[in-house]
């Protein structure tokens, strides 16, 4: 089926959930899509556009703490609900459904989609978080006459895959990682894996502990507040290595995510000392997912690592992200090094003119919610200088 109907604004965003100063409101992209979005300033701001583009399993309203202060300094921020998310409509969340729409450049045909029908020919900032920065990283790189700079977030950016090898200079072969994991004690698998399987949504949707408190425990678990985030770069990708890290991302083989998470659930005064994410703007999260399932986001997983996708993207391969660029973390963000390598080559190769590397302090996976007003002084310091 395409998702979804219903009136988003009066349904998905009251207004009592959103800050004073950041709208709601529906924009048709020109893509398919009729997107929502949260905005904060004007059209014709003096600055131009800031776009903030969010990752799994998260929405606009992700950015809700980081609107004000750039749009106080003269941007125009819009925070889209991407495509598969939210109280975004258009979009079919069937699991046999056609992938090619959750491309990485479908993706950024959304973004210069809803651009565009704002009215604006240029963009001072596109910045992503998690999935969200591959997009983001892939705006700037096919369209830098749009783009013009670009911040990263949790998740480095390693550049377009490669064209394979010449025959006969095949590279050599490693080790296959889902077999590698299982044969671990206990057995392993990677997370992307499990999320890539058909039952993965009905996993988290239909869990015992209902969504809201599966999203509780998921968004503890990858944040500053659970003491076992304390990150390092790994050695490899061996499964060996890969192991290191918190089961969100190497998972035990006999475990969805929802059980996973439950492990994890913080206390009734964890919850209530949660200043970050307070229960009612959880409960935004809640509603939305309940609302569309999850399938939609996991889609973007399945089409990443489709040979296809692979293929288009390969039309960069070489290419260097030359507009000016940052990098934002949580510095206990175990996304930072889950891909061993590619948060140095990002700095020493990828990123042409990177203007600075910030590891935020206290911060996990949910960097602009844990630690907004650190991250909004350095996307300003970034975007104004």
């Amino acid at each position: 089926m395409t998702m979804h109907e219903g009136d988003p604004v009066s349904q998905g965003m009251p207004a009592a959930s959103l800050p004073q100063g950041i709208r709601s409101r529906m924009v048709d992209n020109g893509h398919g899509l009729r997107m929502h979005l949260l905005e904060a300033g004007k059209p014709g701001a003096r600055r131009g556009c800031v776009v903030l583009l969010h990752g799994f399993p998260e929405l606009a309203y992700t950015w809700r703490k980081v609107m004000l202060p750039l749009a106080a300094e003269g941007f125009h921020v819009i925070a889209p609900d991407q495509r598969g998310y939210g109280w975004t409509l258009g979009w079919d969340d069937r699991y046999d459904g056609d992938l090619r729409q959750y491309h990485v450049l479908a993706l950024v045909r959304d973004v210069i989609g809803l651009v565009q029908a704002l009215g604006h020919t240029s963009v001072s900032a596109v910045v992503g978080h998690d999935m969200g920065s591959t997009v983001a990283a892939y705006c700037a790189l096919a369209r830098p006459d749009l783009f013009r700079s670009v911040a990263l977030m949790s998740a480095p950016f390693a550049g377009p895959p490669p064209f394979p090898p010449v025959e006969g200079r095949a590279a050599p072969a490693g080790e296959d990682l889902d077999e590698a994991l299982a044969t671990l004690e206990p057995p392993r698998k990677h997370y992307q894996t499990y999320y890539r399987g058909r039952e993965a949504a009905a996993d988290m949707l239909h869990c015992p502990q209902g969504v809201h408190d599966f999203l509780r425990a998921y968004f503890h678990h990858k944040s500053a507040d659970w003491p076992g985030n304390r990150p390092e770069p790994l050695p490899s990708s061996r499964a060996s290595d890969l192991a290191r890290m918190p089961t969100y991302y190497i998972m035990e083989r006999d475990k969805g995510m929802a059980a996973t998470a439950a492990a994890e659930m913080p206390t009734p005064q964890q919850i209530a000392a949660c200043a970050w994410l307070p229960d009612e703007e959880l409960a935004v999260y809640s509603r939305a997912f309940r609302h569309t399932g999850f399938q939609g986001g996991l889609q973007w997983y399945r089409a990443f690592a489709a040979v296809e996708n692979r293929r288009e993207l390969q039309l960069f391969a070489g290419s260097m992200l030359d507009v000016s660029s940052c990098f934002i973390a949580g510095r206990q963000d175990w996304g930072v090094y889950q891909a061993p390598g590619r948060f140095e080559r990002m700095q020493e190769r990828v990123c042409t003119r990177m203007q600075g590397v910030h590891l935020i302090d206290g911060a996990g996976h949910w960097v602009q919610q844990e630690a907004p007003e650190a991250v909004s002084a350095r996307l300003l310091a970034f975007v104004t200088g």
